[in-house]
């Protein structure tokens, strides 16, 4: 694995920066909540790196279906798969990526098959014991070389980095997240209809809040912060406030 500095903006609206970011911002909550553009947009705006440990989960899901397995396979030939498989993130907020033995694999954890078995893979004790030591080592080196990194997941502030200077948990509606979800899979040319994909949304909320190892909550001392009204731009300027708030920026 290895990680890249921030090397350029991202399309959207122009932030003004508060400064580098330091220390370490967990960004938590369920899918469609906008955790992953206005992640990648403050890493951009505090000059930090960038980590989205659900593209990690979802490249060896990948990994779990080109060997041929489902979630019927035996847990055990599930584990064995997806911690061998070899991942590399790169943590450029400008340009995130996630590669499986060495190809860029961004687009398809996307798709249908890794969003359907994605839950059952990162459910097992094994996967997530291994998938989580390796982005507190990619942590660690974004923290000894840029300063700071933005990590965004679901269980973040709560297990991979309980120490975090900032821990926020973004939430919305299914109704909306479905919407959000929905608009997504058009952009990316993905076909699917409002139903299906909010029945999608309850289905991944009821198998991660309620898995053995790591489920899907707030941390007792993270930030709420409800997005259905909200928008991206908004969200953003209330996370710039908090870590200038918090003194984590220089």
């Amino acid at each position: 694995m290895r990680r890249n500095g921030p090397q350029g903006p991202e399309r959207g609206r122009a932030v003004s920066g508060p400064g580098r970011l330091r220390g370490v911002v967990a960004m938590d909550g369920p899918s469609g909540t906008g955790k992953s553009t206005v992640s990648r947009r403050l890493a951009i705006a505090g000059e930090a790196a960038y980590l989205d440990t659900g593209a990690m989960y979802r490249a060896a899901t990948l990994a779990v279906l080109r060997a041929g397995l489902d979630e019927q396979s035996p847990a055990e030939d599930i584990t064995a798969v997806a911690v061998a498989a070899e991942l590399e993130s790169i943590t450029d907020p400008a340009a995130p990526r996630i590669l499986l033995d060495g190809e860029d694999v961004e687009a398809e954890i996307r798709g249908g098959p890794v969003t359907m078995l994605v839950s059952a893979v990162s459910a097992q004790p094994t996967v997530r014991a291994v998938l989580v030591e390796r982005q507190r080592k990619l942590i660690a080196e974004a923290l000894g070389t840029v300063g700071g990194i933005v990590v965004e997941g679901r269980d973040i502030g709560s297990v991979v980095a309980p120490d975090a200077e900032l821990k926020v948990y973004l939430t919305a509606s299914e109704e909306v997240r479905a919407a959000r979800r929905g608009a997504q899979d058009r952009k990316a040319g993905r076909a699917g209809d409002h139903e299906t994909t909010l029945a999608d949304v309850r289905r991944r909320d009821r198998l991660d809040s309620t898995r053995a190892t790591s489920p899907l909550h707030a941390a007792p001392d993270a930030l709420i912060l409800d997005t259905d009204d909200l928008s991206v731009d908004a969200v953003l300027d209330e996370l710039l406030r908090l870590v200038t708030e918090r003194g984590l920026v220089s």
